[in-house]
């Protein structure tokens, strides 16, 4: 197992890619800290991850609020002795021209996709810097590579956690900890039938867009995150890896 005995946070893991990231590194060894800002569904991720005879806790925490970010990590540390791995994975987005977008959606999409996973980088790298080790892995988007209609300030959110993690990637290189970006094309999660309206036309028209004819499952994006997170990755820092099934091969 890759990950053996390494403790993790997953961050939006209650459900869709957080929800599989946390049931992979678990299925790799590791103790996951579920964190999500819907306690049941925290509780019902953490309980999969125990019947598998790993261990888990459900953490309740609002990445927008840098306090709730410390606590979540001061949690992990009470019950697993550290932080090893943290993964930013919560995001949120509203589909819509951005001429016809309102300030108010701005600063949701900006808080939770951008804000949010600073303030996950700002509360567990003391931690990782005083222990010179530590994987942090954050979800972007294809949409913040190459941009995407209809997502204007989703994928400035997402274009700048990229930048953000190359640069404190080689800030803190020298303390053993590797930052790289996992960066998925379009998934079918909770989140994309949200954006999506539930609209079947959109994933078909998606689906015939993509090489590989399908969209991404949560599984497809975990599996990567997974070995960002290893020692298998200890020579990889600074990188984007987009999953999107050829859909932008940039």
């Amino acid at each position: 197992m890759k990950l053996k005995d390494k403790a993790a946070i997953v961050t939006g893991a209650g459900q869709g890619i957080g929800r599989a990231i946390a049931l992979e590194l678990a299925g790799e060894g590791a103790k996951v800290c579920v964190a999500d800002l819907n306690p049941e569904t925290a509780k019902k991720t953490a309980a999969e991850i125990k019947a598998m005879g790993m261990q888990a806790i459900a953490v309740t925490a609002d990445i927008t609020d840098l306090s709730q970010c410390e606590k979540m990590v001061q949690a992990t540390i009470a019950e697993f002795g550290c932080v090893d791995v943290i993964v930013n994975n919560v995001g949120w987005d509203k589909m819509e021209p951005f001429i016809k977008s309102e300030p108010t959606t701005w600063d949701k999409v900006i808080a939770i996709n951008l804000r949010g996973p600073i303030n996950c980088f700002k509360a567990v790298l003391p931690v990782m810097i005083e222990r010179k080790y530590g994987r942090i892995v954050s979800i972007a988007s294809d949409a913040g590579r190459v941009g995407s209609s209809g997502e204007a300030v989703y994928s400035g959110a997402k274009g700048g956690i990229i930048a953000f993690s190359k640069t404190v990637a080689r800030e803190v290189a020298r303390y053993g900890i590797t930052i790289n970006c996992v960066s998925p094309g379009p998934t079918d999660t909770p989140l994309f039938a949200a954006v999506a309206g539930d609209n079947p036309a959109i994933a078909e028209g998606l689906k015939k867009a993509i090489p590989l004819r399908r969209l991404a499952q949560p599984e497809d994006i975990a599996g990567a995150v997974a070995f960002f997170a290893s020692d298998k990755a200890s020579y990889v820092t600074g990188q984007v890896l987009s999953v999107s099934g050829g859909l932008n091969m940039v």
